[in-house]
Formats: structure tokens, sequence, C-alpha cells
């Protein structure tokens, strides 16, 4: 009987949105799932339709949110020779291209935009919740969960220890950097083919406005995590600083150069405030008093 059933193939784009143990889930209304289950925002590509375009326009549509969407994305088929669905039943096969997908950290709580689609809710749950099989969710979020692997980042960036008597010389990561309201080393990201020397004078000059001479290597610190990075993007982040020693001019007094960046504060901190803990460091700073301690001794 199945086989004498009208034929209809679906392709659709969806997006997998994670942020900080929590999974961005639509529920799709009674006339498409009977237990209004929870599914992975997205929908049906357009003839012509780029399906990464599909996916920006289906979770503005289901999330009120702007999405960015990663280049790559797994393909999963899934067949129903006898399917009911818009009033009559099919010989149904879904193609769904699933997306890494992000939106904004600073992005507002969701909420669906479309009037009378198939998309009654929107919310952020935690991916437990799914895993252990607590939230009724459609087979795509289980299966796109067990395929999931985190967008790989590997950043080499470059920076100065700066030291004058006791103090040594900080800056203060602002709201659009990772930690923000922590203190670290001036420097920054590596250019394609750029000296790391090169970088960390240049980065000195535009983070604290002052001239710096860049000595030896004095440290390779590393760092490796899973988490929301500022983009809202969940990566698994592996950074590789390289530390050199610097000098400044005597009395050189730091300023912030750059506007809208980074970085929102700089000045001459005390190296027994950080040893205490009184001013909050990244482990980079840290390391490299430690490697200086070392290379007196």
């Amino acid at each position: 009987m199945a086989k004498n059933l009208p034929k209809v193939q679906r392709v659709a784009a969806y997006g997998l949105v994670l942020r900080d143990g929590r999974i961005l889930l639509t529920r799709l209304a009674r006339r498409i799932s009977a237990d209004e289950r929870w599914h992975l925002p997205g929908g049906g590509v357009d003839h012509g339709e780029d399906p990464r375009d599909t996916l920006v326009r289906e979770i503005r549509e289901e999330t009120g949110l702007a999405a960015e969407v990663g280049e790559t994305a797994h393909v999963y088929s899934a067949h129903r020779p006898s399917m009911w669905r818009q009033g009559r039943r099919w010989d149904y096969q879904a193609l769904r291209i699933v997306y890494d997908a992000w939106v904004p950290a600073d992005a507002p709580e969701p909420r669906v935009v479309e009037v009378d689609g198939s998309t009654v809710d929107v919310a952020w749950h935690p991916v437990a919740d799914v895993l252990a099989g607590t939230l009724p969710v459609t087979e795509i979020v289980s299966e796109a969960l067990a395929d999931h692997r985190p967008f790989r980042l590997q950043r080499l960036a470059v920076y100065a220890l700066v030291r004058r008597g006791g103090d040594v010389l900080l800056t203060r990561i602002s709201a659009l950097g990772a930690h923000p309201g922590a203190w670290t080393l001036p420097g920054g990201g590596l250019d394609h083919g750029e000296s790391p020397r090169d970088a960390v004078a240049r980065e000195v000059r535009e983070e604290c406005g002052i001239a710096c001479e860049v000595g030896d290597l004095l440290d390779v610190h590393d760092i490796h995590f899973r988490g929301t990075a500022p983009s809202g993007r969940f990566e698994d982040f592996h950074g590789v600083h390289l530390v050199f020693h610097g000098t400044v001019p005597d009395g050189a007094e730091p300023r912030v150069v750059e506007t809208d960046g980074t970085t929102d504060a700089v000045a001459w901190v005390p190296v027994a405030d950080v040893e205490s803990g009184a001013v909050r460091v990244l482990d980079v700073v840290t390391a490299a008093l430690a490697a200086e301690a070392r290379s007196v001794d």
C-alpha cells in the first residue's frame, strides 16, 4: 500500500546552537508533532536558496535572533514510507542539513516571531535534560548532539612582561573580550607573516601608547578549554602564548590608545597585589612572573 502513496522529498536546514551547557530549541506546533516535541531551529530550503541563508532566515523567524552559521554541516536522511502530513499520507523523505550555528553572547531572550507557523515556543534548555531523556525532543536533536564536535580554534598570541621596580605593566580586558574585567599582559594575536617581536612592540604601542624594546623569549604558555567565545560560538579553544621580556622608557606612563577594543584600562600594578589575588589576572600573568623568577634563580 505504501508504494502507491505520492512521494515527496523535503530538504531543510537546521542549526545546533549551544551556549554554556544549554541548547536553543523550538517547540513544534501540535499539527506538526502531536506531543509538541522540541526541535532544532530551522526549516525548509526554498528553491534556489542557499541552505545557510535558509537557516539564518528560519532562526530569525522562529527565535527573533540574528545567527551566524558555520561552514560545515552534517546531513541526515529520514525515510517515512507512510507519513501523515498536510492532511494526507505520503511516502516521505526528509533530508536534514544541520549546521553549527551561534547567536551573539549578548543576544536577548528568544521569542517566536512568525505567526501561524510550525513553531509555538522557543527556549534555551540544559543539554543534560536532552541527554537524560527528560525533555521530549525530535530524533534530529539527539542525532546532532551525538555527532557534534565543537569548532576548534588555535590562536597564537604574543605578550610582553614589562617590569618597573615592584610593578608590572598590565591591561584590563573590556566587555568585548573574553574574561572581561580581568587583567593580563599587554599583547595579542600574531598576524600572518608577522615577526613575533614586531607583534609585541605593535601590541604594546596600540594598547599602552608607549614604545617597547622587546627582549628574549621568557616563556611559552598555553591554555585549552571548551566554552562560549565572545562571538557567542561554542569553541574548543587552544591558546599558545609567547611571552617576551620587554622594557619601556624611564617614566613612561601608559594610556589606552585604541577605542572600542578589547582593552579598557592599562596600569602599573604591584606584583604583590597579583600574588595576593587582590587583582584578578589571567593565568598567563602568573605564569610569566613565575618564569621570570626561575630565570634569576
